[in-house]
């Protein structure tokens, strides 16, 4: 059995304000062009744009003559989308295709804002995020300065429109601890629809959590993104919200061990079933290096489902993601790790 993400139980209890990661097995590693289509040789690019042999270009590159992105090239070097090119300082258009989507789930702490640009200078959850050579982090959907929990980034913007987009209904989950008890009157309100400034707004489904004293707890899910939806929601029945946490976005949960302020990037796998899960269909490019899913447990072979229900309610995602990674990090440094030479017998 996998162990689950952050679930609702786990934020009740306060295990969620508890929670601690295992160390990582090693330091991350600075991310490099590795040999992948999208990310070919330089001198073979230059060639199969008709301007002479391999041997040739890789000559006019020792010479000095190639500039990438206005610095001097040098002989097997790899370049990506959106690498400008110059050849005796003109420039030289050649199509690469875009690099596969990367999606990374972020736990957002109480007191950043999702925006680039602040007046006001308050810290911002883009500074945490890794750099990117080309292209830059998107982010999937908002939470305001005062919501914790789940966000996810994006490389891709068209993933990030369908993901957001209303078309598609991506069910949001989010833990809700408000002032006071609600009563059965305000409850049907919620589920049934409330008046707010921008249109009516509903919960899909509300579910009483416990609490302590006035403080209630109650797991909500919405399918919408607007502005403090949630929070107005609860407040439009009389009650203010002292904390609200996200812990699902669609099929993906708040990875477990993750703590705030930290990231993790989904790997092919991941990337894939939450593209598929959302019925979202191939985006932009293939992803290259994608494994397969993990195998049932036993090494039971996974069947067709004859159930249309079971077959449209995929698993989680995220719920082993970060322990998962970790382990297959630990395993391949243990593989590159050099073995001490044996003393020769003579």
């Amino acid at each position: 059995m996998t162990k689950p993400g952050i679930e609702f139980d786990d934020i009740v209890s306060g295990a969620y304000d508890h929670q601690t990661a295992p160390p990582a097995a090693t330091e991350p590693v600075k991310r490099v062009l590795s040999p992948q289509p999208d990310t070919p040789k330089l001198h073979k690019v230059l060639a199969q744009s008709g301007l002479g042999s391999r041997l040739d270009m890789e000559q006019l590159i020792a010479d000095g003559k190639v500039l990438v992105n206005d610095e001097p090239a040098h002989v097997g070097q790899r370049i990506q989308y959106g690498d400008r090119i110059k050849v005796n300082g003109k420039p030289l258009f050649v199509r690469i295709e875009p690099p596969p989507p990367r999606i990374i789930a972020y736990h957002k702490p109480a007191g950043e804002i999702v925006s680039r640009d602040d007046p006001q200078s308050r810290p911002t959850v883009f500074r945490k995020l890794p750099r990117l050579q080309t292209g830059k982090w998107q982010s999937v959907g908002r939470l305001d300065l005062n919501t914790e929990g789940l966000l996810l980034f994006t490389n891709s913007g068209e993933l990030a429109n369908k993901l957001m987009h209303p078309r598609f209904g991506l069910e949001r989950e989010y833990a809700v601890r408000v002032l006071g008890h609600l009563s059965n009157i305000e409850k049907a309100k919620l589920l049934e629809g409330v008046q707010l400034e921008d249109g009516e707004a509903k919960f899909g489904s509300l579910e009483e959590g416990g609490g302590e004293g006035a403080n209630c707890w109650y797991r909500v899910t919405i399918q919408e993104g607007r502005n403090r939806e949630v929070r107005r929601m609860f407040e439009a029945v009389g009650h203010a919200v002292s904390r609200l946490i996200r812990i699902r976005y669609g099929k993906m949960l708040l990875p477990r061990g993750l703590k705030r302020g930290e990231c993790m990037e989904l790997d092919g796998a991941d990337t894939e079933q939450l593209i598929r899960s959302a019925g979202l269909g191939r985006v932009s490019a293939k992803p290259s290096g994608v494994r397969q899913s993990t195998p049932a447990p036993g090494g039971a072979r996974k069947t067709r489902s004859h159930n249309p229900v079971a077959a449209a309610k995929p698993e989680f995602i995220g719920a082993d993601s970060l322990s998962r990674q970790r382990r297959d990090q630990k395993s391949k440094a243990s593989r590159t790790k050099a073995m001490p030479r044996r003393a020769k017998i003579s």
